[in-house]
């Protein structure tokens, strides 16, 4: 099951997403289940993240969510989880 993750960051929380880019970054590779992401751009600057896991269910996207690092330090103001059906690419 494809399912979309989108994140907004919290105002003012750039140095947050930056201190723990690097964690993030790990944990994508190490879960194994991330088969596309990149960060939101505002104004030249990230401001958010867009997920695409290639997970079992929705409890299993959850998770996932849930224990990211960017999601541990606070980062995100929202999360949306959404099924996604990939049709071009």
């Amino acid at each position: 099951m494809l399912v979309a993750l989108i994140a907004r960051d919290r105002p003012g929380a750039l140095e947050t997403r930056k201190a723990n880019r690097e964690a993030h970054l790990a944990y994508i590779e190490d879960t194994g289940v991330v088969a596309q992401a990149g960060p939101l751009i505002e104004n030249g600057e990230m401001a958010g993240s867009l997920v695409i896991l290639d997970v079992a269910d929705m409890d299993a996207a959850r998770r996932w969510a849930e224990a990211d690092p960017y999601a541990k330090a606070g980062l995100f103001a929202s999360v949306e989880l959404i099924e996604w059906k990939k049709v071009v690419g």
